[in-house]
């Protein structure tokens, strides 16, 4: 079983690393919608949605959206000129406050969690409710994965993914070896309060090595000086990319436990078993939806601050 992890994981992570390094913005951004469709699907039958035509519906206010985001800047272009206003352009960046949503219902998810998770198992929630959660989150992360791809470079989406992926390695061996005490026993019972913290310290790693980068990156004349990455390593503050680092890494602990969470009221222990070894999208990804809009919304905070 520990093999056919390994052999998946490997396969996903080779697979994923070639497409941030080599497809164009917009075909990563493509990438990216098929696997949050995928992982649409998963949600839907997670959460006992049986109906074609809800499914439809769910799958249309996803797409819609998807389209509106990726072709804003030509609709404002086509619009300013059949009004004759070309001062509309200006609003090509609106669409960045709508990071705002997802950052908050994060922050909810994770004090809600923290303070309430036998409760939640018990509470009936709205069908509506739940479709209205699974589209915000799944639609925030493609979203924000695409636009840190398009604005920031590859280079910074990888950053955000080894940050993601040594939190859940270093939370299952220190876990492992050390877990006591359970973080949410009702919901994951497998997590604990060490394996958090071991999520976290290899957060602090990851900033020092994010750091150790950067300043050996910006004595060297490089050819990749347009890569989103090197712009900014130059401007990133140490202490600030180590927060951010630690933040994101425990808004996706508690990205994954929201799945769990949704699992669990469904008497599933996997989203879906398309992936041999480890389950579903959803048990792959959970904890990246949940950091991705963070993540994003923390890099802009920095780097408007160093360029007002």
């Amino acid at each position: 079983m520990l093999v056919q992890r390994i052999l998946t994981a490997s396969v996903l992570a080779t697979v994923v690393i070639v497409a941030v390094f080599q497809l164009p913005a917009m075909y990563f951004s493509l990438f990216i919608a098929v696997v949050t469709l995928l992982g649409a699907w998963e949600w839907l039958s997670m959460t006992g949605v049986d109906s074609m035509k809800k499914k439809i519906v769910f799958y249309l206010a996803l797409i819609l959206p998807m389209l509106g985001v990726t072709y804003w800047t030509v609709f404002l272009e086509l619009l300013g000129e059949a009004m004759e206003w070309p001062e509309i352009k200006d609003y090509s960046d609106a669409l960045e406050w709508f990071v705002i949503a997802p950052v908050f219902f994060w922050i909810l998810a994770m004090i809600v969690i923290r303070q309430s998770e036998a409760l939640l198992l018990k509470t009936e929630f709205k069908p509506r409710v739940i479709a209205f959660a699974g589209w915000l989150v799944l639609l925030s992360a493609w979203m924000f994965l695409s636009k840190l791809r398009a604005y920031y470079g590859p280079g910074m989406v990888l950053y955000f993914l080894i940050l993601i992926w040594a939190a859940d390695i270093s939370a299952y061996f220190v876990g492992k070896k050390w877990g006591k005490d359970k973080l949410a026993p009702n919901i994951s019972p497998g997590k604990t309060v060490q394996g958090m913290y071991g999520a976290l310290g290899s957060a602090v790693m990851c900033g020092i090595g994010f750091h150790i980068y950067g300043r050996m990156s910006s004595t060297e004349e490089s050819s990749e000086a347009q890569d989103g990455m090197l712009r900014f390593l130059d401007e990133l503050v140490f202490v600030d990319m180590l927060v951010l680092s630690v933040f994101t890494v425990l808004v996706s602990i508690y990205g994954d436990l929201f799945f769990s969470l949704f699992k669990r009221r469904g008497g599933v222990k996997d989203s879906s078993n398309l992936l041999p070894g480890h389950g579903g999208i959803l048990d792959r990804v959970d904890s990246i939806i949940a950091a991705a809009p963070f993540y994003y919304a923390g890099i802009v905070l920095i780097g408007r601050i160093f360029y007002s």
